[in-house]
């Protein structure tokens, strides 16, 4: 075989003889890899906590419809309380674990656990809840998980300012 010979630098270092890094240079690459460390882990703390938030609107936004979906499988409802008519909510053991349902009622307060049909007068230019059944009911839904209000669609209706009205389906109309 062919011998290989070594510069004096690379045979120091290859035999023990080298000395070594610094203690600048060791400082350096240790903050180099806390900066590094720092900038991942925030990375990676707001990554998940945006999954947990689209995760929540997402289960929120599917309850939400399949109440309106149940809602109008019961039928229009033109018997009137203060103003408003009542609908069941799905079944409970259909809600997952710290999620809520709620309505709006005619003058855009949020009632808890009901779901409220309100009168709704199309005809004029106002466009907001009436006080008399015309045969058109606005429903709207807010969707709570851990008291924290879900927002997934939003309504700018002015008759409903305070903007907690959400989920709505419009137009539900007394079929003839």
């Amino acid at each position: 075989m062919k011998k290989v010979a070594l510069t004096s630098q690379a045979r120091k270092v290859f035999q023990g003889s080298s000395r070594g890094f610094t203690l600048v240079e060791v400082l350096i690459t240790i903050g180099l890899i806390g900066a590094i460390s720092v900038a991942f882990f925030s990375f990676m703390s707001a990554a998940t906590s945006a999954l947990i938030h689209a995760d929540e609107r997402t289960i929120a936004e599917s309850l939400a419809r399949s109440q309106l979906e149940f809602v109008k499988n019961q039928g229009y409802n033109s018997t009137l309380v203060n103003g408003q008519a009542t609908y069941e909510k799905t079944p409970s053991a259909s809600i997952p674990a710290g999620y809520a349902m709620c309505s709006v009622n005619g003058n855009g307060s949020v009632v808890e656990n009901v779901i409220i049909g309100v009168p709704w007068d199309t005809d004029t230019d106002d466009n907001k809840p009436s006080p008399t059944d015309t045969g058109i009911q606005k429903i709207a839904l807010v969707i709570k998980h851990q008291d924290k209000e879900i927002y997934t669609f939003i309504d700018n209706n002015s008759a409903w300012h305070q903007g907690s009205v959400k989920i709505t389906l419009e137009g539900y109309i007394r079929e003839s």
